[in-house]
């Protein structure tokens, strides 16, 4: 059978899909993508047995037809060939002949009845809401993630959906992240559920700030997302997240507010002299002034002050430059207020224009 699509018809969902396809894989076919003609639409589909994504493009080409392309080889192709480009799919039963232009590539074909899928159960809770909503969510929140920690349930981010709206939380155990949005949530179960990091990764990517709405079907083990012709769905972690509502301080006794633009320059500037392995930079709060304090074992030193907003007790704590630089990235407003207790406790960084939005951030000792 002969297949005729565009470049840019083809490269689109084909970028949806391929994300997840690892390069090294235990069972070779999850290297490819499962192709599928019928009723002039291509459906594309890819898997890692954790994570199924699956979208769809309308085709000018007749039958029906099922096979496997290895992912890798036909996204380069495809990127590489110029724009506008006409591309010819000849399927036979162990290869297919892809035809641009003056070029002719062969490519191995598996067995599309092979090609594993993931069948999620029955849904317990549904929710409808804005892309945009979701997309900001994830993106206010996901930094915090830990990377291959032991406690396995921090390596993903939390969806709490009670109280009239949705949460997502994020902690790899240093710092926390969260961020909440209300919408119609009807009374069911399960209240929380744990998606893993590659999930969020390729969410964060899939989705864009559009006002559409999306659909998430939640079940026991699984979350599958609905968004126009695209199906996402993802296995959930089976773990239960540590309580964050303990982590976030009730008060705080000192607050400064400061210039966003200007503490993330000069903390950028600081920690180019800080310790390349724990990062940590000083924070020497006296009146209305932030002196910021880093060296590393060369005995190197970088100081640099500015003017703050701050009329609180004579402060010396300690932090990792990284975290503080991941939060400010988030923060939308011009300003952000950080809150101290001591140099023990972990402090608070505010978004001044939203309220939504919580983080937290445990201090070094330096």
């Amino acid at each position: 059978m002969k297949i005729t699509v565009s470049k840019e018809a083809l490269l689109q969902p084909l970028q949806a899909v391929s994300g997840i396809v690892e390069k090294r894989q235990t069972l070779p076919i999850l290297a490819n993508i499962l192709l599928k003609v019928a009723n002039s639409e291509l459906t594309l589909t890819a898997t890692d047995l954790e994570i199924e994504i699956r979208t769809s493009v309308n085709i000018d080409t007749e039958g029906e037809v099922a096979f496997t392309l290895p992912a890798r080889k036909l996204i380069d192709i495809c990127r590489a060939l110029p724009d506008g480009a006409l591309i010819s799919l000849d399927i036979g039963a162990d290869k297919a002949v892809l035809r641009s232009g003056n070029g002719r590539f062969s490519l191995g074909v598996l067995d599309a009845n092979d090609y594993p899928s993931i069948e999620p159960s029955e849904s317990a809770v549904q929710l409808t809401l804005p892309e945009t909503v979701l997309k900001t969510l994830i993106e206010k929140t996901h930094f915090a993630m830990a990377q291959q920690d032991v406690r396995y349930y921090l390596n993903g981010m939390l969806f709490e959906m009670k109280n009239g709206g949705i949460r997502t939380v994020a902690t790899d155990g240093h710092r926390l992240a969260t961020a909440y949005h209300e919408i119609d949530v009807q009374p069911g179960d399960p209240e929380q559920i744990i998606l893993p990091r590659k999930a969020i990764s390729e969410l964060n990517k899939l989705l864009t700030h559009d006002d559409e709405p999306i659909t998430l079907e939640i079940s026991k083990n699984h979350l599958r997302l609905n968004r126009g012709k695209t199906l996402f769905i993802s296995k959930l972690i089976d773990g239960r997240f540590p309580d964050y509502q303990k982590v976030i301080p009730k008060s705080v006794s000192n607050v400064a507010v400061i210039d966003k633009a200007v503490l993330k320059e000069a903390l950028l500037r600081t920690a180019i002299l800080s310790n390349e392995k724990y990062r940590g930079v000083r924070f020497q709060l006296s009146d209305n002034r932030l002196d910021l304090l880093a060296h590393n074992p060369e005995q190197e030193e970088a100081e640099e002050f500015i003017e703050i907003d701050y009329q609180g007790d004579n402060l010396m704590i300690g932090f990792n430059v990284s975290y503080l630089i991941d939060t400010l990235n988030v923060i939308d407003s011009d300003s952000v207020q950080i809150g101290f207790n001591d140099a023990n406790s972990s402090s608070t960084i505010d978004d001044m224009n939203n309220e939504a939005t919580n983080y937290v951030i445990m201090p070094m000792r330096l």
